[in-house]
């Protein structure tokens, strides 16, 4: 068994890098180790001649991203970490999927580790490096100038069947192809074998011209996976290719000279067993009985990355020393970018809408990305297939197109799964934010970007309109009513529901100025009245999470309602009072943030000894319970709407001032007759 275009010394360091891998999932038990056997020939080609990194300085700004998109096989990734010099320890190898080791089963984000997205969902690691594509080729126009490019890195992922056979990908790669991503490279781990047994069970179309359609530049390698020379040569080709990116159809098998188990389905995810892992290292002249072992040749060998990631960085800080004297302003908006500082003081800028008009928040969404985009360069956006309706672009944007890279504006079309991950991929570059807009009920095309967003803490901003009933004709299939309660179970995940125009702004203010996670804003489509700031709180309460709108002394009955109903909640709050009622009002537009307050603060806003509160939403009662206590009333939905005129519908559902007064009143006569 040899590998043609290595030398000795190279077969030796990929043999290491397979038992490594081996190893690692048997003795945690559990793991994948059939993809880092087959895959390690081409792993080892790819980091040791090819891939720019300084594991001295994981988070290079200019340095290649590599995205092992099948996360399955993370002792791949673990197992490269280690012998070029990352701060991965074979102590941490040996820890494989234990209890706060830094090597779970599938990569969790972590570029200070050498982890460059969060990976295991299928699908998601090969659309999170489209956007990484996309983040680099506007960061290329913005930033570089003649004779300085600052930012030249390329984008490396190693895929499965797996990942291509996830509709997510489909997605982005058919967007990838169209914008001419020539900086992104795909390695196709074509290994014929799923969990199910052999790939063509269920997956038999021509890969190779589905890529061609979507316009990326193919090349196959067929074999076994250890020809090295011809795998070189395809990728010097990708890396030159100037138009299109790249995928590389490399024919592998799957736990490659395992005696027992090799390109059988049971090697895919499960430990090979001692006996097998010690025929195969046999056949290889190796110790069976020796495991986690790393020759020493090998050590110095791979481990000479860290002395060429430090040349690789040092030259590019001479040049960005050089760059910064020819361009001290671009140099500084880098440095403040890099440092997560946003150019401009968003309270100084953020619009204030008059009291009284009518406004959807969707188009106060647009007026203030029209008032703050121009000042915010690297804040890009875009819609999937809805910009009029999402009113996400803003004036003199541009199109980000394959000739147009400095446009800020993403038309993802109708693919909203892609666009999740892809916001993803921008969001992780570590100078870019980036926010994408489609339906509310469409979130359920993308949920699974939108968890591994919240589960990684990138903080993408997703753009959701059209939340409820009062999109009205459409009906119930556009009509989200679950999606509250479902998005708010998400950690991390930050959902704002703004009442108004004026709560809109402060809400985008939070979001740009939060990067600790991921925001959802969720905004309608009808309009709203413009809540007098003036009479009532200001809208800037909205960093709280919940806040008081309106009060007289101690309440009889609070009233507690998001987004919509908050208005409808203000007028349900004057028949209150026209009947000798003190009702005291409360906007909740984000129940996370009012979480996070204080215990002294909380209950001020809803204290514990007013029992009589009652919750207002145009969707489902999940979650309410906890701010309405054991004898608070649910004004809302309980079924999936109607096709009608938004007004009929929340008159039927009797979602209304009128019914809100009613549920009210009847709640303080029954706690006063029970008290």
């Amino acid at each position: 068994m040899s590998h043609p275009g290595l030398s000795e010394l190279d077969e030796l360091c990929v043999n290491t890098i397979r038992f490594l891998a081996a190893d690692g999932v048997q003795k945690a038990n559990s793991g994948h180790p059939g993809m880092p056997i087959g895959m390690a020939p081409a792993a080892y080609v790819l980091w040791t001649k090819h891939l720019k990194y300084n594991p001295a300085n994981p988070l290079w700004h200019n340095r290649d991203r590599f995205v092992l998109s099948g996360g399955h096989g993370s002792m791949l990734l673990y197992s490269l970490l280690h012998l070029t010099g990352y701060d991965m320890s074979l102590e941490d190898l040996q820890n494989f999927r234990q209890w706060e080791s830094k090597t779970p089963g599938h990569p969790e984000y972590n570029p200070a580790l050498g982890v460059e997205a969060t990976t295991g969902p299928l699908g998601q690691g090969i659309s999170n490096a489209v956007g990484m594509a996309i983040a680099q080729k506007y960061l290329a126009e913005y930033f570089n100038r003649q004779g300085f490019p600052v930012i030249d890195y390329k984008v490396y992922v190693f895929a499965g069947d797996g990942d291509l056979e996830e509709g997510v990908s489909g997605e982005a790669c058919s967007l990838a192809g169209h914008l001419g991503l020539n900086n992104l490279v795909v390695v196709y781990d074509d290994n014929h074998i799923s969990i199910d047994g052999p790939t063509e069970l269920s997956f038999t179309e021509d890969r190779a011209k589905r890529y061609e359609a979507y316009g990326w530049y193919v090349q196959e390698v067929d074999g076994d996976g250890n020809d090295m020379e011809r795998f070189e040569k395809a990728l010097i080709n990708a890396k030159s290719e100037v138009e299109r990116p790249s995928i590389i159809k490399l024919r592998t098998h799957i736990a490659y000279g395992a005696p027992n188990m090799q390109d059988t389905a049971e090697a895919h995810g499960a430990p090979l067993g001692d006996e097998e892992i010690g025929l195969m290292k046999k056949q290889w002249g190796w110790d069976p009985f020796k495991k986690f072992h790393v020759p020493a040749e090998v050590a110095e060998h791979m481990g000479q990355a860290v002395e060429r990631g430090k040349k690789a960085e040092a030259e590019w800080g001479k040049l960005f020393e050089a760059y910064a004297e020819k361009h001290p302003k671009l140099a500084k908006a880098f440095a403040d970018a890099a440092e997560g500082n946003l150019p401009v003081k968003l309270e100084e800028i953020l619009p204030v809408f008059e009291a009284g008009k009518a406004m959807a928040t969707r188009k106060a969404s647009g007026s203030v990305l029209a008032a703050l985009m121009p000042h915010l360069p690297l804040v890009v956006g875009g819609s999937a297939d809805l910009t009029p309706s999402n009113n996400t672009n803003f004036p003199d944007a541009g199109d980000f197109q394959k000739d147009t890279p400095e446009g800020r504006y993403i038309r993802f079309g109708v693919r909203e799964h892609a666009m999740g991950a892809i916001l993803n991929g921008i969001s992780v570059s570590g100078l870019l934010r980036a926010y994408g807009g489609t339906f509310l009920v469409f979130s359920d095309y993308m949920r699974g970007a939108v968890r591994v967003a919240a589960l990684s803490r990138y903080p993408s901003i997703f753009v959701w309109t059209h939340d409820s009933i009062g999109i009205g004709e459409d009906g119930p299939t556009h009509q989200p009513v679950e999606h509250f309660a479902a998005l708010r179970a998400m950690p991390n995940l930050l959902v704002f529901r703004p009442a108004d125009a004026n709560e809109t702004a402060q809400a985008w203010r939070y979001a740009l100025e939060h990067r600790d996670g991921p925001v959802g804003l969720l905004l309608t489509r009808q309009g709203l009245p413009v809540i007098d700031q003036r009479k009532f709180a200001s809208a800037a309460n909205v960093a709280r999470g919940a806040y008081i709108l309106t009060s007289r002394g101690k309440p009889d009955v609070i009233l507690l309602a998001s987004g919509s109903e908050v208005s409808l909640a203000l007028e349900a709050a004057k028949l209150l009072d026209a009947d000798g009622l003190s009702p005291q009002v409360v906007s909740m537009p984000c129940w996370k943030l009012f979480d996070k307050q204080d215990d002294k603060y909380r209950n001020s806003v809803i204290p514990r000894d007013v029992k009589a509160r009652v919750g207002i939403e145009a969707g489902v009662e999940m979650g309410w319970h906890k701010w309405l206590g054991e004898d608070g009333v649910f004004v809302g939905m309980s079924g999936f709407g109607a096709s009608a005129p938004g007004k009929k519908c929340f008159e039927e559902f009797g979602i209304t001032a009128e019914n809100v007064a009613a549920q009210a009143k009847a709640l303080v006569k029954k706690l006063q007759e029970e008290s």
